[in-house]
């Protein structure tokens, strides 16, 4: 059986260095609170691998230093003690978690009914059409790689709950409007 030949340079090219890792421009935006953006987002989301051109276009990996692994994409979540996303909702992908840093409290369903707690190491994969939160709940910053599989995670595979929208707009009238603006949804659970 052939097999690949590839030099240094090229596979260079598929290495992400964690020091060089640079949070999501949205991340960054001045204009928007760090108090909605943490309902959201994690606090750092850190994209290492990307989806390759040909598979789809999504602002959540523009930074990704890897490009294209089979349709995947991952990230590190980087969350302070007591931070992590609302319930959102996933249309089409799984949404895999294992804890690199910390301790996490994962809830699910549309009201987050139901949760349990992850370790250093654990691994939950949460299938398509399951609205999910996670919290840093250890007692130091929490690192949390995100796996993204079976579909393109896009704006149009993410909505967060109506809940969402409303605790953004106690923060600053009109914040999920922001969020619009970029494609989020707040309507998982309708």
């Amino acid at each position: 059986m052939k097999t690949l030949k590839i030099t240094k340079p090229t596979m260079e090219k598929r290495v992400s260095r964690f020091a060089e890792l640079k949070p999501l421009p949205i991340q960054i935006d001045k204009n928007i609170p760090q108090e909605g953006k943490d309902i959201v987002y994690a606090r750092e989301l850190l994209s290492v691998i990307g989806l390759d051109p040909s598979e789809g276009k999504t602002p959540i990996n523009s930074r990704a230093p890897i490009i294209g692994a089979g349709g995947i994409t991952m990230t590190l979540a980087k969350c302070p003690i007591g931070q992590g996303p609302g319930l959102h909702n996933h249309l089409a992908t799984f949404e895999t978690f294992t804890v690199l840093e910390g301790e996490f409290l994962i809830k699910w369903n549309d009201d987050g009914s139901e949760e349990l707690i992850l370790k250093k190491h654990d691994t939950i994969s949460i299938p398509p059409g399951v609205c999910r939160s996670f919290t840093n709940i250890g007692k130091e910053e929490g690192l949390l790689q995100v796996i993204i599989s079976g579909g393109i995670h896009d704006m149009n595979d993410i909505s967060f709950t109506p809940l969402a929208a409303s605790q953004m707009e106690k923060i600053e009238p009109n914040l999920s409007k922001k969020f619009e603006d970029v494609g989020f949804k707040f309507n998982a659970g309708i």
